[in-house]
């Protein structure tokens, strides 16, 4: 069986839902969400999630899988989105993977073997204890004892890549560099075929975040965030979403509204900026500028996918 994928990447608000929607209908595809805030039950507007008429448009997986406030690992979004993928791939369509986290795309991809946790033995908590006990450059010794090349490697105030890196090699008896290494040498488990949306120049895509904000408010973001606040939901990872945490400070009175506002547009454009550095440093992206509008971002697509994909699936 084949293992080709497609792949639709890119910075937020660069038209990926729309375009994954119009492909899948093409290619006889079906969508895979790779967002590591649409995995989130009621975070609707703020992550603009696809609506209930897109995801008639076209089938959608990997959405509203956990609860806010929830624990969600790449480790986890590999093992359950690869599922998907190979459901897909058994009914002879085309898994198209669409968003914009680059960890949650490239475990896919590799299909890495992520070590265990350590949660549920007592190790992390043993290991934030004495972080908390000895201080940070006592557990980057430590760690350089064991694994000398990830303690050059990391800076002293990153404090979760420290620990996690103490607690593969107490959970496994194998170095993080060692697990990379190894991880690197497996080949992937995907086939991918990857497309890139930007638009050029930079500030049109600066633009439409300003726009997306704007309706995301428009649309009852607030009153989105003050719902879960009040129910007690905005917890952990979600709470520190662009625009829920940013309303959440305005609700403390932090800010104004004005200047959460500004704040979730300013963490957007960052936030799409570090997309484009993330994405630009994968070779095999093809990239595309959704500044055509999407009639014509869909037919340079097609054009490009044409000699790659099967022949008899892309239409024109």
């Amino acid at each position: 069986m084949s293992k080709r994928i497609l792949v639709i990447c890119g910075p937020t608000a660069s038209g990926k839902t729309g375009l994954a929607i119009d492909l899948a209908r093409r290619l006889n595809g079906e969508i895979v969400s790779a967002d590591s805030m649409q995995i989130y039950r009621r975070l609707e507007i703020g992550t603009a999630k696809p609506t209930p008429q897109e995801r008639e448009a076209a089938p959608h997986y990997m959405l509203d899988v956990a609860d806010p406030g929830e624990q969600y690992s790449v480790s986890r979004y590999v093992r359950e989105a690869s599922g998907w993928v190979e459901d897909i791939l058994s009914r002879g369509k085309l898994p198209i993977v669409c968003g914009g986290t680059g960890l949650y795309i490239n475990g896919l991809i590799q299909g890495e073997d992520f070590p265990a946790s350590g949660a549920d033995t007592g190790l992390r908590e043993k290991l934030e204890r004495d972080w908390q006990e000895k201080g940070p450059a006592a557990m980057l010794s430590c760690l350089e004892q064991i694994d000398p090349e990830s303690a050059r490697r990391l800076p002293l105030g990153d404090k979760r890549r420290i620990l996690r890196a103490l607690e593969i090699y107490g959970s496994t008896g194998i170095t993080m560099t060692e697990h990379n290494r190894q991880s690197k040498e497996r080949p992937p488990r995907y086939d991918p075929v990857m497309i890139g949306l930007t638009w050029e120049p930079r500030g049109l895509l600066y633009q439409r975040i300003d726009q997306r904000v704007d309706q995301m408010l428009d649309q009852g973001l607030e009153q989105e965030v003050r719902q879960l606040q009040s129910e007690g939901l905005l917890l952990g990872t979600a709470a520190q979403a662009i625009g829920y945490k940013e309303l959440l400070a305005y609700f403390r009175e932090e800010v104004t509204l004005e200047q959460a506002v500004g704040l979730i547009r300013q963490k957007s454009r960052n936030y799409a900026k570090r997309q484009l550095t993330w994405f630009r440093r994968d070779e095999r992206v093809h990239w595309i500028n959704g500044a055509g509008g999407p009639e014509r971002t869909l037919q340079e697509t097609t054009n490009y996918l044409r000699p790659i994909l099967y022949n008899d699936v892309v239409k024109s």
